[in-house]
This record gives C-alpha cells, structure tokens and sequence, in this order.
C-alpha cells in the first residue's frame, strides 16, 4: 500500500512541475512584452521556483526509490546463489547418510523453492511491499490445497517416511495393507508389489503406514514350521533319529540355531513331532517341500505308520432283528 501511495505521489508531482514549467515558461515569455506589467514577471518567477521545488522532490524520491529496487535485486541474486548452495548442501549430507536415492532429489528442489520463496518476500519488502498480508494470502492458499489434497498429502508424507526409514527395501517380500508379494518400487504416493501370481498390486503409502508391516526377507533367515504324525505303536525315539537324520542330510539347513524336533501333542489317532529347521530366506519355499516330501518316504521305509483319522461305528440291534439278520 505504501508502495502505491508513492508512486500517486510520484506521478502528481511529476505532473505539476512538469504544469508549473510550462506556466512559467509562457508568462516569462509573455513578460518580454512591453504590455505585460512587472507584476506578470514577478508571478512567473514564482512559479519557476515552485516547480523547481517540486522536481527535487522528484529526484530525492527517485533516489531513493532507486536504491530500494537495488537493493532488491541484490537480494534476489545472492538470496538464488544461496539457495542453489542450501540444496546442493542439503543434496551431499543426504546422499553421505545414504538416504533413497528417489528421495534426495525431491528434498534438494524442495529446499531450493522454500528458500526461493523466503527471498521473494525479502526482495519485495526492500522495495517497500507490505508482505504481512502476501503471507497471509499464502498460508490461506496453502491451507486450501492442503484440505482440497489431504488424502495425497498423508499419502506423500508416508511415502516419505517409508523412504526415510525403511522399514523394506526394493527386493523385500512383505505383507502390507492385507496384500502380500516382492516390493518392486517405492514411490513418494504409493508402493508396488508383485504377488506370487505375478499379479501387480499398487498400495497408496497412508494405507502402508497405518497398519502393520511383515518383511520376510529382512532378517536373512527364516524358520521351517512342519507336524509330523507317527502311530501310538511306533518307536517314538527311533522316530526322532530318522527326522533328525533326514534334517542333517540336507545341507542347506543352517545349524545354528539347531532345529527343534520335539513330541508336541498326543492326537486322537497319532502322535504329533513340531520340526522347525532354520534355512534362508531364498531356500524357505524348497526347503519346506522338499522336507515335507523326504520325510514321509524316509519314515515309511523305516517301518512307521503314519496314521490318519479313523472312526469305528457300532450297530446295536435287539434279539428279533440279529435273527432276522442271520437268516438272511
């Protein structure tokens, strides 16, 4: 507002010298006439002198309007070189604590443009601009398109954090949001998967983030969960040395920890062996069919039973209907 004020003032005073200079260019004239009386030249003298008066002020503000926009434009310059360096800065530290690499750029531009901003404003009050009400306008702006994309904003800010903190890695098998599958891509809105089926699966980041996460390949190492099921006849130690022997054998079985192979349960048709061999994570899937099939051949060699689930039903009948029964 005070920048407008003065440019009117500006413009007025220009305008009434430039009147006053006309005016008393003509009566000077018009007093090297012999009809015109001494009083004219004395008027005109006046004149002259005000509009002198009037253009100093021009030129003292003119100076000094001068100097302001100097000054902003000295600030645009170094407050862009200083902007270039804060990214640039901001960029390497980034890079040096090893931050996703889809990450880092973001940051950089983002830092530039917020320190862009900064000096837009500085540049604008040098000049006189009341930037009370420009930053007013601003953060009524921004809170409008923070409302109108609130849901890509919470998507985003996820995104970042899962960035930032990592909770899996391209590569990684996790389950997410109720899906499961190979993480393919982060991105700053969502996550893509690649399920089992080679399905593609897309999950916005606030969905990531909100729940609970299971990464199956961040540890290295995964444990092997099987029941193995012998009759109530068998030996159930000798049981024990065929199943340990079958697990020794294979060589991708990790001996520490050791695998358990423990009695758990007394079924109703069996007796119930957990075997948990520890393996890693690539080897899970194979190790776990192939044992499943091992085991069972193994055990079935060795004499044992693998039982399954029977029942006994019994006919209960009187004296008259067992006759009839027999007799037929």
């Amino acid at each position: 507002m005070k920048t407008t004020e003065r440019a009117i003032q500006f413009v007025s005073r220009a305008a009434l010298a430039l009147i006053l200079a006309g005016s008393g260019t003509a009566l000077a004239a018009a007093g090297d006439s012999p009809d015109i009386s001494e009083g004219g030249s004395t008027h005109a003298s006046t004149l002259t002198s005000m509009a002198q008066e009037v253009w100093a002020r021009i030129s003292a503000d003119l100076a000094q309007c001068g100097l302001k926009v100097v000054g902003a434009v000295l600030i645009l310059v170094v407050g862009r070189w200083v902007g270039r360096l804060v990214s640039s800065l901001a960029g390497k530290a980034l890079t040096k604590a090893r931050v996703d690499a889809t990450l880092v750029p973001f940051i950089e531009n983002l830092a530039y443009m917020a320190m862009l901003v900064f000096v837009v404003i500085a540049a604008l009050a040098a000049v006189g601009v009341q930037t009370a009400s420009l930053v007013a306008v601003l953060g009524a702006a921004g809170l409008a398109v923070g409302l109108a994309l609130q849901g890509s904003l919470a998507n985003f800010a996820s995104g970042v954090l899962i960035l930032v903190f990592k909770p899996f890695r391209v590569g990684d098998f996790v389950e997410i949001s109720g899906v499961s599958g190979k993480v393919q891509a982060i991105h700053v809105f969502n996550t893509v998967l690649n399920d089992p089926n080679n399905i593609r699966i897309i999950v916005p980041n606030g969905q990531v983030t909100s729940g609970n996460i299971l990464n199956y390949t961040i540890n290295g190492t995964r444990r092997i969960d099987l029941t193995v099921s012998v009759s109530y006849d068998d030996d159930l130690k000798k049981a024990r040395r065929v199943i340990e022997s079958v697990l020794a054998a294979d060589k991708r079985i990790l001996p520490d920890p050791a695998p358990l192979v423990a009695v758990s349960e007394m079924a109703d048709s069996s007796m119930d062996f957990v075997v948990r061999p520890w393996v890693k994570t690539d080897d899970y899937w194979p190790v776990h069919f192939d044992l499943t099939e091992k085991l069972k051949v193994v055990l079935e060699e060795q004499g044992f039973t693998i039982p399954f689930a029977t029942q006994e039903i019994y006919i209960k009948t009187d004296a008259s209907a067992a006759a009839v029964l027999k007799s037929a």
